[in-house]
């Protein structure tokens, strides 16, 4: 199934902001524009170093730029398509400090 990516304005919100991840997060939106997913599994067939978060919360923290970014989503699989939404993007450090509270679980920011 194709991906209807949610709040894809704030990803490019975030690079414009954040010169640096612009390459980065292209590059992460071309994939996500030309894959085929039918499963969650097949999510890290595309992407090898996400993981999906525990608690039952349908989310995945995305590794982005050689790990220098993190990019958490919530994921639906719907009948036609999966939809992707945005909750949250920012550096390694700033995603570590959620672990530390546990609020890689509920952030949604956008």
């Amino acid at each position: 199934m194709k991906i209807h990516l949610v709040k894809k304005l704030n990803i490019e919100r975030y690079f414009a902001e954040n010169p640096r991840s612009r390459s980065s997060l292209l590059t992460w939106l071309t994939k996500v524009k030309f894959v085929d997913w039918n499963q969650p599994s097949d999510i890290k067939k595309t992407f090898g170093s996400a993981d999906f978060l525990g608690n039952g919360t349908n989310r995945i923290v995305f590794d982005i730029g050689g790990n220098n970014y993190r990019m958490i989503c919530k994921y639906y699989f719907g009948n036609r398509l999966v939809h992707l939404f945005v909750c949250w993007i920012g550096i390694h450090k700033e995603y570590d400090e959620l672990c530390g509270k546990n609020h890689q679980y509920t952030i949604n920011i956008y």
